[in-house]
């Protein structure tokens, strides 16, 4: 039996998600097909019979508004929301606004794989020539976060992900865990994988093989020490969950038409 249940997943599709580039920091709202990815999320949640008590999202819009979208399907639009820039996606650097097939057919699909995927590998650090410098480090969202400006990252392996979500997941959300609230956590793709690989124990070298499709919530079970009682549960069908985790590893991949 477990002692404490918690739903994780990664947003619905971003506009940037669509057109299979790097989206990391730029901001962005869901596209028309995550709007529909969220809201059938909270359907499925709600057949299930799910109730939170308190959800934990990223300060980017596309994080929050898959959560606000769930809950309205929920019928739980008073749930308290908790933003933090720990639970942003991964800071891709130089990468951001590139598109990963053409980057694949530049660099080649292994490379693009290592950049995507890796534990340590840290992609070209974003300079402030970069088209999204501005953009993203006048943000007021970073203005009002527990690190000074200067100190938020310029890019980031998973390792460093998980480095900077790990505070926030032990003072912040465990603690409302282990009072026993029921926690959804509306965070990103990588994100996601770091605090998977965290609780499951997951190695650094299979971390890479661990891919999570968009709008699709994870439900981890845990004993009274936070261990898990078996692997992450995808929760839906799991015949469109599969083809669904396809999609995302082949935007890594060369376009058939290009090779």
């Amino acid at each position: 039996m477990a002692k404490y249940r918690l739903v994780l997943l990664r947003h619905g599709e971003g506009a940037w998600t669509k057109e299979n580039r790097f989206c990391s920091w730029v901001d962005q709202k869901l596209s028309s097909d995550g709007i529909k990815e969220a809201q059938n999320c909270g359907k499925h949640l709600r057949a299930l019979g799910f109730e939170f008590d308190l959800v934990f999202t990223s300060v980017l819009s596309r994080s929050i508004q898959t959560a606000w979208l769930i809950l309205q399907e929920m019928g739980q639009e008073w749930v308290p929301i908790q933003s933090s820039w720990r639970l942003n996606e991964r800071h891709y650097g130089a990468l951001i606004g590139l598109n990963r097939a053409e980057m694949a057919l530049n660099h080649g699909e292994e490379q693009v794989k290592i950049w995507r995927r890796s534990y340590d590998v840290t992609p070209p650090p974003i300079s402030e020539s970069h088209p999204y410098y501005a953009e993203i480090y006048n943000d007021r969202r970073y203005k009002c976060s527990d690190v000074s400006q200067e100190n938020l990252p310029k890019a980031e392996s998973l390792k460093d992900v998980l480095d900077r979500l790990l505070p926030y997941w032990n003072e912040k959300i465990v603690p409302e865990l282990k009072s026993g609230k029921m926690i959804l956590i509306s965070a990103h793709g990588n994100s996601s994988r770091a605090l998977l690989k965290h609780v499951e124990g997951i190695s650094d070298e299979d971390i890479i093989n661990v891919t999570l499709p968009t709008g699709v919530p994870i439900l981890l079970e845990l004993d009274e020490n936070l261990h898990p009682l078996g692997p992450h549960q995808f929760l839906g069908d799991q015949e469109a969950i599969q083809a669904a985790i396809k999609k995302v590893e082949d935007q890594g991949k060369v376009k058939s038409a290009e090779k």
